[in-house]
């Protein structure tokens, strides 16, 4: 399988990368228009800040060539945020391929921003992304900015108010949290994503 991680910039490549070789899977990193077009599977992974991001992505001539992949889309973490409609953080606009916004977390007592570290993630609708062990259990977060529940939302998550976890909206998901730092769950919703 051809397999691709765009290359946004992002600092989780390394760790996302060793977790596909785990699985037999090598992926390289390219910003090349032609590369992504004809691979498989494509994986948007971030870390960082949406309106850089989207910057590069712009100054690399992909934002278009994202928006017309018909193949299996996964963002990670920062990557699931840049396929939604907009994000507060930057007052940017991102891919606008799942119909949600992205919102600031606002800390509530002992609820610090950012959300880091393990949480339990439920399904909360049925989709290949979340079957089996992907359904339910304990993932890795690192982040400041949500999608709030909506209708492409998979599954959910609780810090302070309930947010997506999960989104799919035609061949395009995401995950807010980090699957190759997610144990079990994690490489189940990577191999879920592989084999759609």
């Amino acid at each position: 399988m051809n397999v691709v991680l765009v290359d946004s910039g992002g600092a989780n490549i390394g760790s996302l990368r060793y977790a596909l070789q785990r699985m037999g899977v090598e992926a390289p990193l390219t910003r090349d228009a032609e590369t992504i077009r004809r691979a498989d599977r494509v994986i948007l992974p971030g870390v960082g800040a949406a309106a850089p991001a989207m910057a590069r992505l712009r100054e690399a001539g992909l934002v278009e060539v994202l928006r017309g992949l018909g193949q299996p889309v996964l963002g990670v973490c920062l990557g699931m945020q840049l396929l939604c409609a907009h994000s507060e953080e930057g007052d940017v606009d991102c891919l606008g391929l799942i119909d949600a916004p992205v919102r600031r977390f606002h800390g509530q007592g002992d609820l610090r921003v950012p959300h880091m570290g393990w949480n339990e993630v439920k399904a909360c609708t049925e989709h290949p992304l979340c079957a089996s062990d992907a359904r339910e259990g304990w993932a890795y977060f690192v982040h400041s900015y949500r999608v709030p529940v909506c209708t492409a939302t998979l599954a959910t998550c609780a810090y302070g108010t309930t947010f997506s976890a999960a989104v799919g909206q035609e061949n395009f998901m995401g995950v807010q949290y980090h699957p190759e730092r997610s144990a079990a769950m994690g490489m189940a919703v990577l191999g879920n994503f592989l084999a759609q």
